[in-house]
């Protein structure tokens, strides 16, 4: 029998547009701690505090997240801020990723994002960086617009590369993806850090 929150998700993969389903597998993202895993199977407590059994893909790709400093982020610096906006038209940043160079242009633009209700997700390049007391203000760019990004002091920046499975273990908090395969929500993709890092999910 599956368990309400594995229903949920079957559920949710269900409900996306026809459309996207027609050109690929559809996908939904979660965000929680892992509470057990084996070989095939993961058990991820989701930020609700619902339990969720998924399976897990045997070409999972993992990728590490690891701390980077405010220092790290100069002009040409091609960022993803995860963000809520401000009464004075900025973004305050909840968390900062540094692309590698190899990502850079990775979903650019700026757009709603599910973090947080109302907060924001802008993927652009830096084209200043500013003092401020309320923390270091980014001017970034991208295709059609930019932003004023706020780093305050407690928002961690970081950056990827690739990872292994070690890095999954009970405790750990991860964000991953998700796809139906065979009837079953199955994890595809995962990012986890090392030594208790994680950025917030």
């Amino acid at each position: 029998m599956l368990l309400p929150s594995r229903r949920l998700v079957l559920a949710a993969l269900a409900t996306l547009p026809v459309a996207a389903a027609a050109q690929a597998p559809a996908t939904v993202r979660l965000r929680g701690t892992i509470e057990s895993l084996s070989a095939d199977k993961l058990v991820l407590r989701e930020r609700s505090g619902k339990p969720m059994e998924l399976a897990i893909a045997p070409n999972l790709v993992v990728t590490e997240v690891f701390p980077m400093t405010l220092s790290d982020i100069k002009p040409n610096t091609f960022i993803g801020a995860g963000a809520m906006p401000q009464p004075d038209g900025t973004q305050k940043a909840i968390a900062v990723l540094l692309f590698p160079e190899a990502m850079r242009g990775t979903g650019e633009g700026h757009r709603p994002f599910d973090f947080l209700p109302q907060s924001t997700m802008t993927n652009a390049t830096v084209s200043g960086v500013a003092s401020a007391a309320d923390g270091p203000r980014l001017r970034v760019t991208y295709p059609g617009g930019e932003q004023t990004i706020v780093v305050p002091p407690e928002a961690p920046v970081f950056s990827l590369k690739p990872g292994t499975r070690d890095l999954l273990v009970a405790g750990a908090r991860v964000s991953l993806t998700a796809q139906e395969v065979n009837g079953q929500p199955t994890v595809t993709r995962i990012s986890a850090g090392r030594n208790g890092f994680a950025p917030p999910y």
